[in-house]
């Protein structure tokens, strides 16, 4: 789930004139469905592209080359289209779509049409000089692998321009009120790189350049599965530069900028660090960073997606109240993402290794790789609670309208990772957990400096349950971490040969009974925010939205 389609949201349920909910919890349980499973079909997805990948290729220095390669287009599209598309063009878009449709095919159409001329030029330039990229990226690397990650480079490179594509089409749909189509668009790419690798590797023997056409190939589909949402469209080839409304767009995306670039900065200095520690060390960070991403996507993002809407009405209002009523539905956010996120990160944590080896030891990929990934999860474990919270009480700052907070934050942050990451290389060499541990660093100061933030400059946070709610799911959560530990000895002892039918009992039976475990002490401890999450669930499987 990305910012586009989180702010999207919110202004799409503000301007349908959705009235605003009785409480905070309903407020949150009100969230758009549509979304929240176009969300969960993508992270599912990408889990198996991962698997696929694992099993393909497993840990190589070639799976670090292609996440170096896929990674450039990504940035550079984050930077110049992504962020514009949330800041600026959604809620322009939807002003244009409530007040003239003309407008709006016209704006549209330039911005499509700016972004294939910006981005094809960018793609050229990125396959012109996708050698010298490389060694900014990853400069660490053996020249051989430098020469493989060029290549795959400058097969991924064109796929910059159907993101920006498919990134300013979704805007559009969701100005339009067109939720289902942009929703599924990221599970629709990572479906198309599944299968491009599956079939090119599988049937015609290639190698890791699958991936890069799976890549690019996905990002085309993106925005083929948006065209039917256009049907009623008049777009049209136009370079009108001196519309005023591209002033507006970009007045509005300036103060996002800052923030973004600082986050492209840290992405290039993570990955050419990580390729001085081995060329296997990306690779491994990968496939542990997507066990991390996996419940923050369904927990966070999801949770984000709710209060979004809700918080963004209580920031505009005038009365009096507004600040205690924005704060409480704030605070039901964070503890419904921290009863949901603790006994995950502790669940992870326990059985970090069996669950690699169940997820990802097959194929080419070792048992040797099943060890790193494990290490590194676990240590990425260290900040994913804090990383949990910190996506709410961003939206949080959104929501009041304020980008700058948040740009500089992140700033702030990046020092940190730097400082975090580089102290230890002055006592000995670098290693890929020294950055590992330097992410968890960032991502917990990071949501720290934005709970002080929260806390001094718009509201207080005392008197409202969050730490009181915090201590009882940590209490219940490390209770559940012990018998998750005992049960999966015990079934280890049993099932000794490790067969994946065997690791399947394994780590499926100690996560049943550390769901039973957690449900039970929850509900003895009688954290209320459980009773809202299932009274959600109960709505959402009777068709009750």
């Amino acid at each position: 789930m990305t910012q586009v389609e989180l702010e999207a949201a919110a202004s799409q349920l503000e301007t349908e004139g959705v009235d605003p909910p009785p409480s905070a919890a309903s407020g949150i349980a009100s969230a758009a469905t549509v979304i929240a499973l176009g969300n969960v079909a993508s992270r599912v997805l990408g889990l198996v592209r991962e698997v696929v990948i694992a099993y393909l290729f497993g840990a190589t220095g070639l799976v670090s080359a292609f996440d170096v390669a896929a990674r450039v287009p990504r940035m550079l599209f984050d930077l110049l289209i992504d962020g514009m598309v949330s800041s600026a063009l959604v809620p322009v878009f939807s002003e244009l779509a409530e007040r003239d449709r003309d407008e709006l095919w016209h704006v549209a159409s330039i911005m499509l049409s700016l972004a294939t001329l910006v981005m094809s030029a960018a793609a050229l330039l990125l396959m012109l000089f996708a050698p010298l990229v490389a060694r900014v990226m990853s400069g660490g690397f053996e020249p051989e692998l430098l020469e493989v990650t060029a290549r795959l480079m400058r097969i991924t490179s064109p796929a910059v321009v159907f993101l920006s594509l498919a990134g300013i089409t979704t805007g559009l749909l969701y100005a339009l009120k067109r939720f289902a189509l942009p929703s599924f668009t990221a599970a629709v790419f990572n479906a198309c790189i599944v299968v491009v690798a599956l079939v090119l590797t599988g049937l015609f023997g290639w190698g890791i350049e699958s991936l890069a056409v799976g890549l690019l190939i996905g990002s085309a589909m993106q925005v083929a599965l948006q065209i039917p949402g256009l049907r009623d469209a008049r777009l049209r080839f136009s370079l009108d530069w001196r519309h005023p409304i591209l002033r507006r767009i970009v007045w509005l995306y300036t103060p996002v900028v800052l923030g973004l670039a600082v986050s492209q900065v840290g992405i290039v200095i993570d990955r050419n660090l990580a390729s001085h520690t081995g060329a296997q060390s990306i690779a491994w960070m990968r496939y542990a960073t997507t066990l991390v991403q996996f419940p923050l996507g369904l927990v966070s993002v999801a949770i984000a997606l709710a209060i979004l809407p809700t918080l963004s009405r209580q920031a505009s209002s005038s009365e009096e109240t507004s600040i205690d009523e924005f704060m409480d539905t704030l605070v039901t956010g964070l503890k419904m993402v921290l009863v949901l996120i603790l006994p995950a990160v502790v669940g992870l944590f326990i059985l970090a290794e069996p669950i690699v080896s169940l997820v990802f030891e097959h194929g080419d990929f070792t048992s040797f790789d099943t060890e790193q990934v494990g290490r590194a999860l676990r240590i990425y474990l260290l900040g994913t609670t804090f990383a949990a919270i910190d996506l709410p009480l961003v939206y949080a700052f959104y929501a009041r309208k304020n980008t700058v907070t948040p740009a500089l934050v992140g700033v702030l942050g990046v020092g940190l990772y730097l400082v975090a990451a580089l102290v230890p290389a002055l006592f000995r060499e670098l290693q890929m957990t020294d950055l590992v541990l330097a992410n968890s660093v960032q991502l917990t100061g990071h949501a720290l400096v934005m709970l002080w933030l929260i806390h001094h400059r718009v509201g207080s946070l005392r008197g409202r349950g969050l730490v009181r709610t915090t201590l009882k799911a940590l209490a219940a959560s490390l209770v559940t971490g012990a018998m998750v530990f005992v049960t999966a000895g015990w079934l280890v002892a049993r099932f000794p040969d490790q067969t994946l039918l065997q690791e399947l009992i394994v780590v499926g039976g100690a996560a049943l009974v550390g769901l039973a475990v957690y449900g039970a002490l929850v509900t003895l401890l009688r954290i209320e925010e459980v009773g809202v999450l299932l009274a959600l669930l109960r709505r959402r499987l009777g068709g009750q939205v």
